[in-house]
């Protein structure tokens, strides 16, 4: 059975700072896997374990822990607290659960196993009556599925390339310190800490955001030399002035987690390219482990929109219609990828954990891309979201985008069906005014399109709109 240590095991690295907390307190490599044996030593073997996780050290040190141990972890957002859907628990039936203390309570009819850290260990009462098969290693929602039992299942295999890849694409050392932007059930923000200790540097836990000044100070006490967001984050520091920040320890900062319009990833670019910093954009999905593509930052500001290149070990090819290669540059096609951290695959049922590979190393993504004279690609939208409008097709992810960099203050979502579309605004005001562009800009008719004013727009704690949600205002 194969399993992955992230714990650093070379000497150099034992008293290395692993973690430092929003306390300020540091964690060495040595203390933070005495912690993850504490708490693992009370588990009887392989299992399955639900961890409602928030960017803390408890949190870490039980998905750490649990990794190393041959321990199969679900990763759920401690923010679902007592609401935590009774479909998972009655799904999969955890052999364990590991909560913050403040939630402990809500489980009364588990039984308290070990607390340290904040965080306690329950036993459930549920006989779990299928087996977890070996190579399952972690199991995380899909983007927009928090309230679903359905999951990603991923290998011990697919995390451990998927992270040797991304060290070696962002050529991450020990000296490296990066600051939790984003969600530890999210894979993103957990392919960050996963590339940073398994490269013996360091993580600072925060569960600030970017809106609040503790984030900030934080940043620059602490010395982050880097941060990951989603375009969202990238839309809000833009409103922030974040390029009139004095940040001398910060050397990169990332994006993933959905498409940045062009004109953002010019504007951060650009910034990146004036201080003496790194912009790296990249791309992946929940069932590609994380990552599949990531930008040069030297070629940041001449590729800007650009998904970039397949990271080492992966590959990308276009397929038509028809599922025939395209080979031809600025051709849209369905983007494939084909690499060793393309997971397992789903699960929707407990029974479902026990099989083994099917998806044979090769992801379909969902999305449609075209790639450049030099190899470069770039995403243009999903599959699904497009629409005909009177016979014309239109992209739905393209008409969010000119609206967005049309009206910069404006959130906005779209969707509908065909020859209706829907756009939804939180500002009445601006209703004809939009209207009027995007009839100008698709050259289409008025009627073709509805703008709807709704309170907020629904996104997930990543910052990914869920149009699932918007659905209900169709008519």
């Amino acid at each position: 059975m194969k399993k992955t240590k992230f714990l650093n095991k070379v000497t150099g690295f034992k008293y290395n700072t692993a973690v430092i907390t929003e306390n300020g307190v540091r964690i060495s490599y040595d203390e933070l896997e005495k912690f993850c044996n504490d708490l693992t030593s009370n588990i009887n073997g392989r299992c399955l374990v639900f961890n409602l996780c928030a960017n803390e050290i408890g949190s870490l040190v039980g998905y750490i822990g649990f990794l190393n141990n041959n321990i199969v972890p679900l990763m759920l957002s401690a923010d679902l607290g007592e609401e935590m859907p009774g479909n998972f628990l009655k799904t999969y039936k955890p052999d364990y659960i590991y909560v913050p203390d403040k939630l402990a309570e809500k489980f009364k009819e588990f039984k308290k196993v070990y607390s340290n850290l904040s965080y306690t260990l329950l036993k459930t009462p549920y006989n779990r009556e299928y087996k977890l098969h070996d190579e399952l290693a972690l199991l995380l929602t899909t983007s927009g599925s928090t309230g679903s039992p359905k999951l990603v299942r991923q290998s011990y295999n697919n995390i451990k390339t998927n992270t040797e890849a991304i060290v070696e694409y962002l050529n991450l050392d020990e000296t490296e310190r990066a600051v939790t932007t984003l969600p530890m059930n999210y894979t993103y923000g957990l392919s960050i800490i996963n590339s940073h200790l398994y490269a013996g540097a360091s993580i600072i836990l925060s569960e600030k955001t970017l809106m609040q000044k503790e984030f900030w100070r934080q940043l620059k006490e602490l010395g982050a030399t880097s941060f990951g967001g989603v375009p969202y984050t990238y839309e809000i520091l833009d409103k922030l002035r974040f390029y009139r920040m004095q940040l001398p320890s910060l050397r990169t900062f990332t994006q993933a987690g959905g498409k940045l319009s062009p004109e953002l990833h010019r504007k951060f670019a650009q910034w990146a390219h004036d201080n003496g910093k790194k912009f790296v954009v990249m791309y992946g999905q929940t069932e590609a482990t994380a990552r599949m593509s990531y930008l040069p930052p030297e070629k940041s500001l001449e590729k800007y929109g650009s998904m970039g290149i397949a990271i080492p070990g992966g590959k990308f090819s276009l397929i038509d219609p028809d599922d025939k290669e395209i080979t031809t540059p600025q051709t849209i096609g369905e983007l494939v990828y084909e690499g060793e951290n393309v997971t397992l695959g789903y699960a929707g049922r407990g029974e479902d954990l026990a099989l083994g590979d099917e998806r044979r190393k090769k992801l379909i993504t969902g999305d449609m891309a075209k790639f450049d004279n030099d190899g470069f690609y770039y995403i243009v939208g999903r599959k699904k979201r497009f629409l005909k409008i009177f016979g014309n097709r239109v992209n739905l992810d393209e008409t969010e985008r000119l609206i967005k960099n049309r009206f910069t203050n404006l959130d906005c979502a779209c969707g509908g069906k065909d020859d209706n579309m829907l756009i939804f605004i939180t500002d009445n005001s601006a209703q004809e005014q939009v209207l009027n562009f995007v009839s100008r800009k698709t050259g289409l008719n008025r009627i073709a399109f509805k703008v709807r004013q709704i309170d907020c727009i629904p996104k997930n704690e990543a910052g990914k709109i869920l149009y699932k949600e918007l659905e209900k205002y169709y008519d």
